[in-house]
C-alpha cells in the first residue's frame, strides 16, 4: 500500500517540483514567459528572488520567480519559409 501511495502521489509531485525549480533557475533576460495568473511578458531584469516583466509598452511588473509558469518557445522551422506554403505542400 505504501509503494502504491509513493508511485501515485509522492513521486509525480517531486518530479513537478524539480521541473518548476529548473524553470525558475533557467529564466534569463529577454525570455518570453507566462505567469501563473496568465500574464504574458518579456523578462527585463532578473534578481535572486524576483523578475521584472515588460507586459506592455511602458508597463513593467515585478513578480516572484516562482510565479512564472512557463517559458514561451517558438519553433524556428515555422518561420523559416515565411508561412507562404500551404499545410499540404512540401518544398
Amino acid at each position: 500500500m505504501g509503494g502504491i501511495f509513493y508511485l501515485l502521489l509522492i513521486r509525480p509531485q517531486q518530479r513537478q517540483r524539480r521541473a518548476q525549480r529548473a524553470l525558475v533557475e533557467s529564466i534569463d533576460v529577454g525570455d518570453e514567459v507566462i505567469t501563473m495568473s496568465g500574464i504574458f511578458g518579456t523578462v527585463r531584469a532578473v534578481d535572486d528572488e524576483s523578475v521584472t516583466l515588460d507586459v506592455a509598452p511602458g508597463v513593467q511588473v515585478q513578480l516572484l520567480k516562482g510565479a512564472v509558469a512557463r517559458k514561451l518557445v517558438y519553433n524556428e522551422d515555422e518561420y523559416e519559409d515565411g508561412g507562404d506554403q500551404e499545410a499540404g505542400e512540401q518544398s
